[in-house]
């Protein structure tokens, strides 16, 4: 299950390919007996990349010529259709990383959304794991299911796909039995993840893993204060990733003008067995910061050129 289909070995027909010009343009297409793609630069015959090692340059009727490869995951995941927004390939790299989803993982994923994260899941836990992913929103299932038969070259077993909330009943009003248990992994990419803390916790095993992905600082506030309220979480711990690139001509290196920035915060939690209390973490907590105005008492502090925050001089 490793996506991109034969993934070695000559072009064929049905292959993904990513053709990119020499301004650095890439074009993802599908190779067709007898079909043309056209650009700007003038047309490519399919006919003349079957057969071709990747790696092999085809050249327009302009005279432009394209490199041609089979795009890594990264490649079509920034290339898929879209519904929702997708999860960038950096902060997968994280979940997948962080969250230890291992060959053989049984992980739930809630929201599916474009697939994109599906993809990253299924490849790391391989033929013999499950990934079981809920999508709210039906029109966005089927760009999922789309984007991840793409990959796959067909749906792959080890995925299962529902159209509804994880943290709604099923519709027939019995307890959403369907979210299974003994699960190793869990990612919610959801507005409000503290709504399932309660789920996620009853389907997870002991030790555990559960990784949130959310965008805002409020939502990393009460994703955080539930899960130390929730009694079956170890502490929390969160953070983002920041991407950026370098410009290396000879002597000329320096960092690129344009990065990838914030995308979104990532939160892991693991689970406790049933009937532990943890050790309290201890933490300096900055004055009434769990108070209503605490917020607005946090945001305000800074540290000074000592390196202290007002008040610990």
């Amino acid at each position: 299950m490793s996506g991109i289909h034969g993934r070695r070995g000559p072009f064929v027909d049905g292959d993904i390919v990513q053709l990119t010009d020499p301004k650095g343009r890439m074009h993802t297409i599908t190779l067709r007996t007898g079909k043309a793609f056209h650009t700007h630069r003038g047309q490519i015959q399919h006919d003349e990349l079957i057969g071709q090692p990747e790696g092999s340059v085809v050249t327009a009727t302009s005279g432009t010529g394209y490199l041609a490869l089979r795009p890594l995951l990264a490649d079509f995941t920034l290339s898929m259709k879209r519904g929702a927004t997708i999860v960038y390939p950096k902060d997968a790299a994280q979940i997948v990383a962080h969250a230890d989803v291992f060959p053989g993982a049984r992980v739930l994923e809630a929201g599916a959304g474009s697939g994109a994260l599906s993809c990253w899941l299924l490849r790391a836990v391989g033929p013999e794991g499950m990934v079981h992913s809920f999508e709210r929103r039906s029109d966005f299932a089927d760009i999922a299911r789309t984007n991840v038969e793409r990959y796959f070259g067909h749906l792959p077993p080890a995925w299962h796909l529902s159209v509804g909330d994880v943290a709604e009943p099923a519709e027939d009003g019995a307890d959403r039995e369907q979210v299974p248990r003994d699960l190793d992994r869990a990612v919610l990419d959801m507005l409000a993840p503290w709504e399932c803390l309660d789920i996620v916790a009853r389907a997870l095993v002991p030790g555990g893993l559960l990784c949130v992905y959310v965008a805002t600082t409020t939502q990393i506030s009460s994703t955080v204060e539930a899960l130390r309220g929730d009694g079956r979480f170890f502490e929390p711990h969160t953070w983002e990733t920041m991407v950026r690139t370098w410009h290396v001509d000879g002597l000329a290196v320096r960092p690129d003008h344009r990065m990838i920035g914030h995308t979104g915060f990532l939160i892991t939690a693991r689970r406790l067995a049933d009937g532990t209390v943890a050790p309290e973490r201890r933490r300096r907590l900055a004055k009434d910061a769990h108070s209503r105005s605490g917020a607005q008492a946090v945001s305000r502090a800074s540290t000074d050129s000592a390196g202290n925050t007002p008040g610990e001089q």
